[in-house]
């Protein structure tokens, strides 16, 4: 573990400094600290400077879902609309200004986007057979880091993409995989359905789904003992210092379900920083300071979300997850004596790697897995990840975060207002 937290701050240093190092790079091109401050006109005005952006529309014309072909179909922000309408997802604006390819990772940002796991591992996905697990061998596979993905269809609200590739990970099998991913903008009757609850009128909301579709396309089944993919989608969001995260969880002794958190990936988090309620996990995402955070299958459920009190922002994540599945990908930085047991759902907090070091966004994750997929030639398996932005009055949203993530806004808002930042 401690092994690993050395590689990732090395990592986070060289991807950290690619704005303060590039030429050209000013203040405007690094991202907002605080959710309130980014603006979706002014997104869209500098990501249509350097690449297409499709945008999805409701009828109204109010919310908008802004999706980028060329960085393999990611869903770069969205916004409610209304008067100065926010922009909720994270933008890697040095990386996208620059137009060139970044060494281990390119940062262009995103509030879903799509990957597979495992990263590390005897049977990785990051790392080339035989390799050590260090930075100077890690690298995201290419047709999940560069590149256009092909738009196969289109629609005012919808858009689906396609990529065919073909990935060897660390045990040296070769993967065929086909890629169907749709990006739909929801309507205010299916976010009704899907919460449970109605937003109500004084809510303004923007809601989609990406549908992400995996074929093996292969001649070979694909086994535990050879190496099994999983999708692996990643949203990221920009901070504010009252953000704060929350992760609802499954009831029960650990001696029956296990731990009810694993917050070692990058060093324990201190406990101003994570705290574990009867039925929700709460985390900071300030984005002041690096730790990461997950729940395994015997405690994860189907949703997760987040409130920024300072904005009045509560965004929701949910995600389809199979009852019976409880064989998720380990994607630690070395060969594992348990490579199946993984987390399900995710979140990461960035901030300075060390002192005196520039942090990668700043900017929080919310991260969501499909199980590891043992598919036949022409088998396939589908992972839905869904988010939600709800802006509006404090009774409303309460409301709201108390049926589908278990706590309520005070809670929320006061769980870490007399922790000192750290």
């Amino acid at each position: 573990m401690r092994s690993s937290e050395a590689r990732w701050r090395r990592q986070l240093i060289l991807l950290g400094a690619v704005c303060l190092g590039m030429a050209g790079c000013t203040a405007a091109d690094r991202p907002a600290t605080s959710a309130r401050s980014a603006r979706f006109e002014s997104d869209i005005a500098f990501l249509g400077q350097h690449t297409q952006v499709l945008l999805l529309t409701d009828p109204s014309g109010a919310a908008q879902v802004a999706v980028a072909p060329a960085y393999q179909g990611r869903v770069m922000t969205s916004t409610t609309g209304g008067s100065d309408a926010p922009s909720f997802g994270w933008i890697g604006r040095a990386a996208i200004a620059s137009g060139e390819r970044q060494p281990h990772m390119n940062v262009f940002g995103g509030e879903d986007r799509f990957w597979l796991g495992p990263e590390g591992g005897q049977y990785a996905l990051f790392f080339k057979r035989g390799d050590p697990f260090d930075l100077d061998h890690w690298q995201v596979p290419e047709p999940i880091d560069w590149g256009s993905w092909d738009v196969a269809s289109q629609s005012a609200t919808a858009v689906r993409f396609h990529k065919r590739m073909t990935l060897v990970n660390y045990a040296g099998t070769q993967m065929t995989i086909d890629v169907d991913r749709a990006v739909r903008l929801l309507p205010s009757a299916d976010v009704t359905t899907l919460l449970g609850e109605s937003p109500g009128n004084a809510v303004r909301l923007v809601a989609f789904e990406s549908s992400n579709t995996v074929t093996n396309a292969g001649n070979a089944r694909w086994q535990p003992e050879s190496g099994l993919v999983s999708v692996w989608i990643l949203g990221m969001f920009n901070p504010s210092p009252a953000t704060t995260i929350a992760i609802p969880h499954l009831p029960g002794s650990e001696s029956t379900l296990g731990p009810v958190v694993n917050d070692a990936y990058f060093g324990k988090v201190p406990a101003d920083r994570l705290i574990v309620r009867p039925s929700a996990v709460l985390f900071r995402g300030d984005g002041r300071y690096r730790s990461k955070i997950g729940l395994s299958p015997s405690r994860a459920l189907p949703m997760a979300g987040s409130y920024d009190a300072l904005g009045h922002v509560l965004t929701l994540v949910q995600y389809t997850r199979p009852s019976d599945a409880d064989r998720y990908v380990n994607s630690m930085w070395e060969i594992q004596r348990e490579p199946y047991k993984g987390d399900v759902i995710n979140s990461y907090n960035d901030g300075p790697p060390e002192a005196g070091k520039p942090p990668l966004g700043p900017f929080f994750e919310l991260e969501t897995s499909s199980p590891a997929l043992a598919l036949s030639p022409a088998q396939q398996y589908t992972h839905v990840h869904r988010t939600f932005h709800l802006v509006g009055p404090e009774p409303e949203l309460d409301r709201i975060a108390r049926k589908t993530i278990k706590v309520g806004l005070d809670e929320l808002t006061n769980a870490f207002a007399t922790s000192t930042s750290k």
